[in-house]
């Protein structure tokens, strides 16, 4: 019991943030091998995560392939992110390798705002029935979090608007798309260009 009053087991262990312990996926294999279970829920935490859950949250993908490979739940709910599968934590914190991951081993992409950030504009124009303006305009911002410039586009033209701001952040599209590594500048002209605006300063370009 940890002394905020929730039980991790050892899978939960070597998950933890902020992920990336020696020999991770050498521990998980001698944790199963052991009889650990692979779907175990942290007890008495605010979400009933599991070990996959949080590999997830750290983009951790080794330990996370090694789970999967182990035959975790790719689907088990109780996502801090949206209660759902591993997939809501790797996409809702931009943890991008493990997201791809667990789409390529057959995680289900449900979610229009999980479909527009992981840059699968079919998928999101399947999911696009029936959307209200919110989880259109969200679905931007998850395009532009995730660096989906193509899938960003086809949204705005579907009448997204770009400066909208989902209620669980304070950060414009604008914004999000100044946290991304290789493609930032690309997509901060593209939305500077576009006249998005910021919620914060930004350095110019």
């Amino acid at each position: 019991m940890d002394a905020e009053g929730t039980s991790r087991t050892p899978l939960h262990v070597v998950t933890d943030w902020p992920g990336y312990w020696p020999n991770g996926p050498e521990v998980v294999q001698l944790l199963v091998e052991a009889g650990a279970d692979l779907d175990a829920v942290l007890d008495g935490g605010s979400s009933p995560e599991t070990p996959l859950h949080w590999a997830a949250s750290s983009d951790d993908v080794e330990v996370a392939a090694a789970l999967i490979d182990a035959g975790a739940n790719i689907e088990a709910p109780g996502a801090s992110i949206a209660g759902g599968g591993p997939i809501d934590d790797a996409v809702g914190y931009g943890f991008w390798h493990v997201a791809r991951l667990l789409v390529a081993r057959g995680a289900r992409v449900d979610s229009l705002w999980q479909a527009a950030a992981l840059g699968q504009t079919d998928r999101v124009e399947q999911l696009l029935d029936g959307a209200q303006q919110d989880e259109l305009d969200e679905a931007l911002w998850q395009a532009c979090h995730g660096g989906q410039r193509r899938t960003a586009e086809y949204l705005l033209g579907k009448g997204a608007n770009i400066d909208a701001v989902p209620g669980y952040s304070s950060e414009s599209a604008l914004d999000i798309a100044a946290s991304l590594g290789t493609r930032r500048d690309m997509m901060i002209t593209w939305l500077r260009e576009l006249g998005a605006t910021s919620t914060r300063e930004l350095p110019p370009g």
